[in-house]
């Protein structure tokens, strides 16, 4: 079986494969001081409570923009699941790269376009909406060619909190209507009207800059609340960084590997 792990700023993403099927997954608050061992004990809590034997493990891949935890994670593949693990980066994600500096390019846009090339096989833009909100725009040759980046949503909320005095931190949610009847109502209609203008403002903007017309791919917890007032995202795809790991990691495999069954 494979473990899949992506570490985020703000929450880590865990699943296990057997064979092509994902069989659990797991949404943790990232530590960035979470030693090899706690990994160790969390991963082996974890699959216990889901009747998995933590033993059957026997690859991890991981994409990990939170560089301090890289160590733990390399640690825990080899004291855990005696083996060495894939770290996606800009030279084991297995696609072209089209930026001006590739190693800068996070893990997670990585495997997410990856995944979503796969998947579709066309020309697409893929939206993640997690502590930042990422844009990344992928040819119909499978090329990754760039993006844009601008704060997350639970970002702006807990900004707005903190710097205006009077206004207190909200439920992220969709209003019903824009025109707000108490502050509340305002906060929402602003952040989530907001950020649906946002996301279809800077897929529109993309799309005149690429070629043919690209997919629209929501990923991340939120994505299924801006696409229902999205006119732009036409997939939601709430796994797609974990698939992503499994095709990196599948095709990585094959290229260093063949036997490898």
């Amino acid at each position: 079986m494979l473990l899949v792990i992506d570490v985020g700023n703000t929450n880590t993403v865990m699943g296990v494969y057997d064979q092509d099927r994902l069989i659990t997954h797991w949404r943790l608050a990232t530590s960035r001081h979470r030693t090899s061992d706690e990994y160790g004990v969390l991963v082996q809590g974890l699959c216990a409570q889901r009747r998995i034997d933590a033993h059957a493990i026997q690859h991890v891949a991981i994409s990990c923009v939170v560089p301090s935890q890289l160590f733990a994670l390399t640690e825990v593949s080899h004291v855990y699941f005696d083996c060495q693990p894939l770290i996606v980066d800009h030279e084991t994600a297995g696609l072209p790269i089209h930026t001006d500096r590739p190693e800068e390019v996070g893990a997670d846009r990585l495997v997410n376009a990856v995944a979503a090339y796969h998947k579709f096989q066309c020309e697409l833009i893929v939206v993640d909406l997690g502590t930042a909100t990422t844009f990344d725009a992928v040819s119909a040759a499978g090329a990754y060619l760039g993006g844009a980046i601008s704060p997350g949503i639970t970002i702006s909320i807990e900004a707005l909190a903190q710097h205006a005095s009077k206004l207190s931190r909200v439920e992220f949610a969709n209003p019903g209507s824009v025109i707000g009847k108490h502050t509340v109502h305002a906060m929402q209609s602003g952040i989530y009207f907001g950020y649906v203008g946002l996301v279809d403002s800077i897929v529109t903007r993309m799309r005149t800059e690429m070629d043919g017309t690209p997919l629209v791919v929501a990923t991340g917890g939120l994505a299924p609340l801006i696409a229902e007032a999205s006119t732009t995202v036409q997939k939601i795809e709430p796994y797609l960084t974990l698939e992503g790991l499994k095709v990196v990691f599948d095709h990585y495999t094959a290229r260093h590997n063949p036997v490898h069954t």
